[in-house]
């Protein structure tokens, strides 16, 4: 966020001499885009500029020991002011950010930019991301129960995801001698992976995986899961979760974050637990998955609504809009 928009506007000049400007430019949040914008002004011209906000600073929940930094919101918000548009992955972050951007502006020492921010506001449009399903087959319904369940833990190992309380949910069934398995994948960001590694230690042989898995390998290991768990503080989509989903894993999701908005209303008793009952409702689920699989039938294909096969309709449709506009 800091430097990436001066090797990104260099690398996009290459571009623009090969080919000709583009017709529409998106820009990730992760990226400065009003300094992109300085940097590439006089050979991009008038482009249409879309800022896509995958995730925000303002609202990303701090790692212990970690002090908030300011002026990462910031970009953030100048990079809202310098886009045609706005998009974001889910409405649950639209609208924690819209909420949270007006103390942010109030706190500058002198001019703030609190007037800009209805034009903002006008510019922000919920564009999911779309997810690559095409190579997920789709369970049969009606295939057996193993006799021994996999529980399946896909997210990025960081503190946002809160590992520590999904690892402790488990240690506590297997110390019951609830019979599962356990496949943690997803990738390792830590460099003191603790709560992991003594949590593998701990449950021993019911560990089948443990890491990153290329994605053939992934993809094999989604079909064979027969649930999904998530007790993450901090998701503002869920990727990994609709790729567990839509290839038929019964969902144990917290009803906070963007959850409650991926899954729609008529599961959201099934696949949400309510807080402090990640340990309760995996417990059920484990000893009688028939009664839960049943309880989500038709998830699976409603989570393939975010496939990419479906979502870029609604892309090109907006992108040509764009290109079609005042600025073209």
């Amino acid at each position: 966020m800091r430097g990436s928009s001066l090797t990104l506007a260099a690398e996009a000049e290459v571009v623009v001499e090969r080919h000709g400007k583009p017709d529409v430019v998106i820009v990730s949040g992760m990226t400065d885009l009003a300094a992109w914008l300085g940097f590439t002004r006089r050979f991009l011209g008038d482009t249409p500029v879309v800022l896509y906000l995958h995730e925000n600073q303002l609202m990303y929940p701090l790692a212990p020991g970690q002090q908030a930094d300011a002026s990462l919101p910031l970009v953030n918000w100048l990079g809202m002011a310098a886009a045609d548009e706005v998009w974001f992955n889910s409405t649950f972050q639209r609208d924690g950010l819209l909420k949270a951007l007006p103390a942010l502006l109030e706190r500058a020492p002198d001019e703030v930019h609190t007037p800009w921010l209805d034009d903002v506001v006008s510019a922000c449009q919920v564009v999911p991301v779309g997810v690559d399903l095409s190579d997920i087959p789709v369970r049969n319904a009606g295939a057996p129960c193993p006799e021994v369940l996999t529980v399946l833990w896909n997210q990025r190992w960081d503190h946002d995801k809160n590992p520590g309380a999904v690892m402790k949910a488990l240690l506590k069934l297997a110390a019951e001698d609830i019979a599962f398995r356990v496949a943690i994948a997803g990738e390792n960001t830590r460099v003191d992976p603790r709560e992991m590694t003594e949590a593998r230690e701990q449950l021993g042989d019911r560990v089948i995986q443990f890491g990153h898995l290329p994605r053939p390998e992934y993809v094999d290991l989604l079909g064979v899961s027969d649930v999904v768990v998530s007790a993450a503080h901090h998701e503002f989509f869920g990727i990994a979760v609709v790729e567990a989903v839509a290839a038929g894993a019964v969902p144990v999701l917290p009803t906070r974050q963007s959850y409650p908005e991926l899954v729609p209303d008529g599961w959201h008793g099934a696949a949400l637990y309510p807080e402090g009952g990640l340990t309760r409702r995996l417990r059920e689920v484990l000893s009688d998955l028939p009664t839960w699989r049943n309880r989500v039938v038709g998830l699976d294909v409603a989570m393939r609504r975010f496939d990419w096969r479906q979502v870029v309709e609604d892309y090109d449709d907006r992108i040509d809009a764009l290109s079609a506009g005042p600025c073209n």
